[in-house]
């Protein structure tokens, strides 16, 4: 919505009443009114996900559900801690601990994160 105020006939400021105000989107010369039917213009099939490269929510809600049970799987190990960056449980062998930074890091994160040095507030334990 926008945020440019447009001044109804007779009225100051924002005092008048919400009905004299028209919406900018909309000329005036349509006749559109905002009650009743929406223009025989727009197409309802155009309107929703059946459009390619539709994002699928329910897979990411099954993939964010499985990466978190490993993630509580490998938490309750013995041997495991979190990765600085990403902060999901990994096994010792799978980490690798910035002496620079002093954080763990995990595969993923270091291949990401390759050269750059990032800084922390607070480090890890080794």
């Amino acid at each position: 919505m926008s945020n440019n105020y447009i001044q109804g006939p007779g009225g100051v400021g924002n005092n008048h009443p919400a009905g004299q105000r028209r919406d900018p989107r909309v000329p005036a010369a349509s006749g559109f009114n905002g009650t009743g039917p929406l223009p025989s213009t727009i197409n309802s099939a155009s309107i929703g996900r059946g459009y390619i490269g539709a994002f699928d929510f329910d897979e990411m809600i099954a993939s964010l559900r499985e990466l978190f049970a490993r993630d509580r799987q490998i938490a309750s190990q013995q041997d495991s801690t979190r990765c600085g960056v990403c902060y999901l449980h990994f096994t010792l062998g799978e980490l690798r601990y910035r002496e620079e930074e002093g954080f763990y890091v995990c595969p993923t994160c270091e291949r990401t994160l390759g050269k750059h040095i990032l800084p922390m507030l607070r480090q890890q334990q080794k």
